[in-house]
């Protein structure tokens, strides 16, 4: 009966496809950002310029470096550019952009902090998602390589963009693109949560560089050798010739990560019409956590109880009039923020004036800034660790390197601080909302008490350290000058014409000279080398502590 049962079963009871397959999507925008600490090869220098020793390499670099919109005609200035550059409150713009003074004042220009590389050869990317999947091809918008003075980071930003996608196909490019290094790996030898493939392609559709995720061996060596996660292939090519720090190659800069192995994300998503997002939707594309069918959430219904409320800035969504913004929602979990919107409005998807330009620009610095100030926070954070560890109070060199290391920490800690340390970016509501969701997500605020308190320990340890050291040094100078009270007495004695030795020839009185010198500079130098000895010998002996002193004297303390 039951193989009958099984016989007769209809092809009607198999599983359904996901309705959100069948949604379409465009255009599609992501931009990763990737954060990395730069490894200095002379530590104790304050601060390395990095972005000299990269402009300084050739013939073998990609990377040139990016004129900014300030430097060329003024005729050519776009308004864009304006309405970026007004966005923002001014130390915030000084920090951007450089601030400029007028010819009578003095000085010209100051220029930005930040130093814009771009690499040009890189024209798309071909991603193979799943096996036995289509491959999805993106544009390749802008890949670049930002460089902050004074502050041993630097962070990759590649902007992809396609016009039209399948919405599972979007999720799936989100939750697998950004991927530094498998976090395991499948029976079948395909790596975990990452692409099947992944392609580089030059303009002619040359491959540059393929990725080498399902190589588990590579990556097993790598981490059990070094005790450090291999990056793979691909990110590898793309950051060249920056060369990763545990890695066999040699060169520099070198880098190492600082965070998860999954890259940040910017995302705009302009459904197209007939393919409206449900909740699961937003909370799939909020979290990047994959595709999924529509109308089932991805996680518990008491665990996204309060998701509008915490994730999404919904300032115009909703609205059904006609006003700006309109039916945009912005969302973030701090890793990733994604802005959706309808692809049939015309200001949504608008280049130059709409919420595309405003995603590329505006959006885009205030993401920028919220994960530079993270990855400033934890470079601090390893820097300090690695000092510590460094640190033995038996060991006499260890404590002056743990002062030099302490000492640049505080003056990077303050440099930081003092020029790139903000709240807030701006009065204009809505940029100044986004930069406090993201900030809320990536907690930097405790992160950066949590530093300020790290150093602020630090620099207590080195004035406890001195003053203990200055009270030595001050008993240690109290037992010589007390032990020399004897020869300045004696020798004092000698002065008072008790004798008359100053009626005697000169030699034997430079011998007579000698003669007392020579005991006072030994017992001087004695007292000196036993000075710790003789300091607890003395307090033994004011206290009537020591033992073979007669009873009346041990008594007498009290």
């Amino acid at each position: 009966m039951l193989e009958e049962a099984q016989v007769v079963t209809p092809p009607e009871t198999e599983i359904a496809p996901r309705p959100s397959a069948d949604k379409r999507v465009g255009p599609f925008r992501q931009i990763l950002l990737w954060p990395v600490e730069l490894v200095p090869t002379k530590p104790e220098a304050v601060h390395h310029d990095f972005a000299a020793v990269l402009a300084a390499l050739e013939p073998d670099n990609p990377w040139k470096v990016l004129d900014d919109e300030f430097t060329g005609d003024p005729k050519d200035f776009q308004e864009r550019h304006y309405n970026e550059f007004v966005t923002f409150l001014p130390p915030v713009q000084r920090f951007l952009y450089g601030s400029g003074r007028g010819k009578a004042a003095g000085s010209v220009t100051s220029e930005s902090p930040i130093t814009t590389f771009r690499r040009t050869d890189v024209q798309s990317v071909r991603v193979v998602l799943t096996p036995g999947a289509e491959a999805v091809v993106l544009k390749v918008a802008h890949v670049d390589l930002y460089f902050f003075f004074e502050i041993d980071i630097a962070i990759l930003a590649l902007e992809l963009h396609c016009d039209d996608i399948r919405l599972a196909d979007a999720q799936d490019v989100m939750f697998r693109l950004g991927r530094t290094h498998p976090a395991y790996w499948e029976r079948t030898g395909v790596a975990g949560h990452c692409p099947v493939k992944v392609e580089f392609l030059a303009g002619d559709g040359h491959v540059l560089s393929v990725s080498d995720y399902e190589n588990r061996e590579r990556f097993l060596t790598q981490v059990c050798a070094k005790r450090a996660a291999r990056v793979a292939e691909h990110w590898q090519f793309l950051l060249h010739p920056l060369v990763p720090h545990h890695s066999d190659q040699a060169g520099a800069p070198r880098y190492k990560q600082l965070e998860y192995y999954r890259m940040p994300q910017m995302a705009l998503i302009a459904a197209k019409s007939g393919s409206d997002l449900t909740r699961a939707d937003y909370i799939r594309l909020a979290f990047a956590s994959g595709p999924g069918d529509c109308s089932e959430l991805p996680f518990s219904q008491r665990h996204l109880e309060d998701f509008e409320e915490r994730y999404c800035y919904d300032r115009y969504f909703g609205q059904h009039n006609e006003i700006e913004w309109p039916q945009s929602r912005y969302m973030s979990c701090g890793h990733a923020l994604v802005v959706t919107g309808s692809a049939d409005n015309p200001f949504f998807v608008d280049p130059n004036h709409g919420c595309l330009n405003s995603f590329r620009h505006e959006h885009f610095l205030v993401f920028l800034i919220a994960h530079f100030h993270k990855a400033s926070l934890l470079m601090f954070s390893d820097r300090l660790t690695g000092a510590m560890s460094r640190l033995d109070a038996n060991d006499k060199t260890a404590i002056p390197a743990f002062r030099a290391a302490s000492r640049r920490a505080l003056q990077t800690f303050l440099r930081f601080t003092h020029r790139y340390w903000f709240y807030s970016v701006s009065n204009q509501t809505q940029a100044h909302d986004i930069f406090a969701l993201c900030r809320s997500h990536l907690d930097i605020d405790r992160l950066y008490d949590d530093i300020r308190q790290e150093i602020q320990e630090m620099s207590e340890f080195l004035e406890n350290e001195a003053m203990r050291r200055q009270s030595d040094t001050m008993t240690r100078l109290t037992v010589v000058t007390t032990l020399g009270l004897i020869g300045t007495t004696v020798t004092g004695f000698l002065g008072m014409n008790i004798l008359a030795w100053s009626d005697q020839p000169t030699p034997w009185r430079i011998e007579a000279f000698m003669a007392v010198l020579v005991p006072t500079l030994i017992l001087t130098l004695l007292a000196i080398a036993k000075s710790r000895w003789l300091s607890d010998l003395m307090e033994s002996l004011s206290d009537g502590t020591a033992n073979w002193l007669p009873k009346f004297l041990r008594a007498s303390r009290n």
